[in-house]
């Protein structure tokens, strides 16, 4: 056993030489052509935080992801367990920070043996913790080699994904193989990760994370209770260009009908904000910044361009009605269930590949509704504001609906505590 033990991790090393050979160009080349891996691209080489050693490294690649991980890294940290926390994209970063501030936080390093190296040898981790589907070869190989055992949380894997998999698995087999153990989000989940490889005695069904509202969420800032308190809102989250205006379209169709409301917009990506104000200057509606509304009220037909990190859950507690963007753009869908939490009915595109579980959840609960296209989202914001009192009721019965699905951090949180304890799954 040992002379086999030795014999994979001499095949590991090799091919994580040849990764090495192959993927060096991309490192010079990836923040060329992804300009969000400029930033911190000192830690992306490898250059991360240096926290104390054995520390369970946990990696969540954007916004949902990094707000499942600080939920589970603030559990683990209540029982013991000092953690050490990445992610992809600058926006998760500052919600890692936020909502777990003694967590030690660094942009994940570009997977290139090299730059994994590096980081491995400066964190030096107990575990390392990928949630959802963040399978990065040479992270977990290079977390393999140095006997760093590697746990998969909340594991999920879309059709798509499934599907190339299944066409590569003599290449993801070995990889998957080789993962002390495994939590996923649902029984067909696990059953697809047991099939590209993962030994099934290591695989435990423990739900989604993403179905536990965060430990400890701010709550809404005078300012912001102040503003949307006079009149229905209608909130358009983490939108995509093409989005906003869909949202602007529905607001129109308020006025049209005869209904005061007023939109917020928050935008996935704020380097977009420039831009979504132009989109609304040129439809003559008053904007306000969040980063400027100095004690204003948002009027029927005004604009509010959420501007600002980590106040739009908080914020979903105000709306009459929510969008939530990625869906109507062929993105797959963010996260469907956070304005449930907060007692809102939700509204949704066709898009939803990469929230499946979640659309389903909202629509058994009778608090989601789905629509086909931009008129179709139109209309059914304007049946929300027509039957305010309704609607809400809708959104409460979503909340409730999610109530028997919590948990999912408490339980993720001690299987691996125990796993870690025993040495396996």
């Amino acid at each position: 056993m040992a002379r086999l033990r030795a014999s994979v991790m001499a095949l590991f090393g090799l091919v994580q030489g040849l990764l090495g050979f192959v993927l060096a160009p991309l490192v010079v080349l990836a923040p060329l052509v992804r300009p969000v891996l400029r930033c911190g691209l000192a830690e992306r080489l490898g250059g991360v935080a240096r926290p104390t050693p054995g520390r369970v490294w946990v990696h969540a690649a954007s916004v949902g992801e990094a707000r499942a991980a600080a939920s589970l890294l603030v559990q683990l940290e209540r029982d013991g367990i000092a953690g050490f926390a990445t992610c992809m994209t600058p926006t998760a970063r500052r919600l890692l920070r936020q909502i777990a501030p003694s967590v030690p936080s660094s942009f994940v390093p570009l997977d290139h043996p090299v730059c994994v190296a590096r980081a491995l040898n400066r964190v030096r981790p107990r575990a390392l913790v990928l949630v959802e589907a963040e399978l990065w070869p040479s992270l977990v190989l290079g977390a393999v080699r140095r006997r760093v055992p590697v746990f998969i949380v909340s594991g999920r894997i879309s059709d798509r994904t499934y599907k190339r998999y299944r066409r590569m698995r003599f290449a993801v087999a070995p990889m998957l193989s080789r993962i002390a153990g495994l939590a996923a989000r649902s029984q067909r989940d696990a059953e697809r990760f047991v099939a590209l490889g993962v030994p099934k005695q290591k695989v435990r069904v423990l739900g989604d994370l993403k179905l536990d509202p965060a430990f400890a969420r701010p709550g809404l800032a005078t300012d912001l209770v102040r503003a949307t308190g006079a009149l229905p809102i209608f909130i358009a989250g983490s939108t995509h260009e093409g989005e906003e205006s869909a949202a602007l379209e529905a607001l129109a169709a308020c006025a049209r009908h005869g209904f005061e409301t007023a939109l917020v917009i928050a935008p996935r990506h704020l380097d977009r904000v420039s831009e979504i104000t132009s989109l609304v200057g040129a439809t003559g509606r008053r904007l306000h910044l969040r980063s400027q509304l100095a004690g204003a009220r948002l009027a029927n037909g005004d604009v509010l361009l959420l501007d600002s990190i980590g106040e739009l859950a908080a914020l979903y507690a105000t709306a009459s009605v929510v969008f939530v963007g990625g869906t109507l753009v062929p993105l797959g869908g963010h996260n469907l269930l956070e304005p449930l939490f907060e007692g809102a009915p939700v509204v949704f595109g066709p898009h939803v590949e990469k929230a499946r579980d979640a659309a389903r959840l909202a629509l058994e609960s009778r608090a989601g509704t789905q629509v086909a296209d931009s008129a179709a989202l139109a209309q059914a914001i304007v049946d929300h504001i027509a039957a305010a009192k309704e609607s809400r009721t809708r959104g409460e019965l979503g909340r409730r609906f999610l109530e028997s699905h919590r948990g999912s951090t408490r339980r993720s949180a001690d299987w691996l505590c125990e796993a870690m304890e025993h040495g396996s799954a």
